[in-house]
């Protein structure tokens, strides 16, 4: 058995010390003592509450059963996939025009969907108008990033930004995030998903997207809206990446519209490693829950007999 948490764990080893402190603390507490009935009954629910709390610890610590003969400890696996995500954030996303919804409410969905479509990969996150920026390094870190991604608003409208829109304003930094990946982890595929609305009222020349040869395993380019089923300009991006283009003309699963390719990963619920190893952090946090659970009804059954008692009382 490995553990891979997902704290530092020397935070884990002071949370631990401080759970088992605040208990004997409560332990010590008036009351605990009156009689032997009572102590012994809140002997066990002191025990089963400070067994939920070191149990959740436990959790936290991510303990995986498995062969781990590798000797190192690997986030998210070195063959699972990199996803890059490349999201237009100009004004011309905030267009109403997909079944009465913005494009951007449309391709918030479509991000939530590719992380459930690629539950074990790692994201990258750019986002661009006349420039680009990375708002989320690569990381296997998925339970972070949906507020990320819900944070990804169009810009604020303004004739200049519409006009200054590139839609290749991301190619060096998705080239150099694609070159760091390709050497950190050199044995997962690469996969680009470009989500935009095509700049059509863009007075700039875009810029081409020249990523290092054969870096790309897959994706698509995504086209938001009813002027970007035919824009030539996304059409020339998913040449210049090399991934199929897909035009978003409504608010249809996502899941209905991108080719029919394998998924890459598995289920997203406790789940076997790409080397063989599987996750086991459910069964102590199931087991916390089912003592927690005891605890409620035991504490909402002295409320009940508390208030019966007062009724009764002239």
């Amino acid at each position: 058995m490995t553990f891979h948490p997902v704290l530092p764990p020397v935070l884990l080893a002071v949370l631990a010390a401080m759970i088992i402190v605040a208990r004997i603390v409560a332990l010590r507490r008036p009351g605990m003592n009156t009689t032997v009935t009572r102590t012994r009954s809140a002997l066990w629910r002191w025990c089963g509450i400070t067994l939920a709390a070191l149990l959740l610890l436990v959790a936290a610590a991510r303990p995986v059963i498995g062969d781990d003969s590798q000797g190192t400890a690997r986030v998210a696996g070195d063959t699972e996939p990199n996803v890059f995500v490349v999201v237009d954030r100009s004004p011309d996303m905030a267009v109403p025009d997909l079944d009465n919804r913005t494009r951007m409410a449309v391709a918030q969905e479509d991000l939530t969907a590719l992380i459930d479509r690629y539950p074990n990969a790692r994201f990258a996150v750019i986002s661009f108008a006349a420039r680009a920026g990375l708002d989320w390094p690569l990381s296997a870190d998925t339970f972070s990033l949906p507020p990320v991604l819900a944070a990804l608003t169009p810009y604020p409208e303004d004739p200049d930004a519409i006009e200054e829109t590139n839609v290749g304003a991301a190619s060096n930094v998705l080239r150099y995030q694609i070159i760091g990946a390709s050497q950190q982890y050199p044995r997962a595929q690469n996969l680009v998903f470009y989500l935009g609305a095509g700049a059509s009222e863009s007075d700039s020349a875009p810029r081409k997207f020249e990523p290092p040869e054969d870096s790309i395993d897959g994706g698509a380019v995504l086209g938001y809206g009813v002027a970007a089923e035919g824009g030539p300009a996304l059409r020339d991006v998913a040449a210049q990446l090399g991934v199929p283009f897909v035009p978003r003309i409504d608010a249809a699963p996502l899941d209905s519209v991108l080719p029919n390719t394998e998924s890459v990963g598995g289920p997203a619920s406790a789940r076997i490693l790409a080397d063989g190893r599987t996750e086991t952090y459910w069964l102590p946090a199931g087991i916390a829950a089912v003592l927690i659970l005891i605890e409620l009804y035991l504490k909402l059954r002295e409320l009940r007999r508390a208030r019966l008692t007062a009724e009764v009382m002239p």
